[in-house]
């Protein structure tokens, strides 16, 4: 359930489809697959490799306890944003809002789906 792949990502960026808020940054395409994935994009700008690690697994752990709630179909990138104050629930609380977001946008679009 988790994204891999450089060329996943670039697909992912160039759909241009992305939102924001305070705690997290969400790039979105449609996708083939029935489940929704994710992957996740931490830069060094956020400090060093404990903290980078450290929201790394916040993420993670915030898409595996919000999947049941997120849009089925979906290919996502999370990009925490550079604050130092970002809980779990925060992470949890802006994937789901953004990513139904992002579904409505890309269903209006009519976007093709990736292979």
């Amino acid at each position: 359930m988790r994204l891999r792949r450089s060329q996943d990502f670039e697909k992912i960026y160039e759909s241009g489809l992305r939102a924001g808020d305070g705690h997290l940054l969400v790039f979105a395409m449609l996708s083939e697959q029935p489940q929704t994935r994710a992957g996740l994009s931490v830069s060094r700008k956020h400090g060093s490799a404990v903290i980078r690690n450290r929201k790394r697994r916040l993420l993670r752990e915030a898409f595996r306890l919000s999947q049941h709630q997120l849009p089925s179909g979906l290919d996502l990138v999370l990009i925490p944003r550079q604050r130092t104050d970002s809980s779990l629930q925060d992470f949890a609380n802006s994937l789901v809002q953004l990513t139904r977001y992002l579904q409505r946008q890309l269903q209006r679009r009519g976007v093709p789906r990736s292979e």
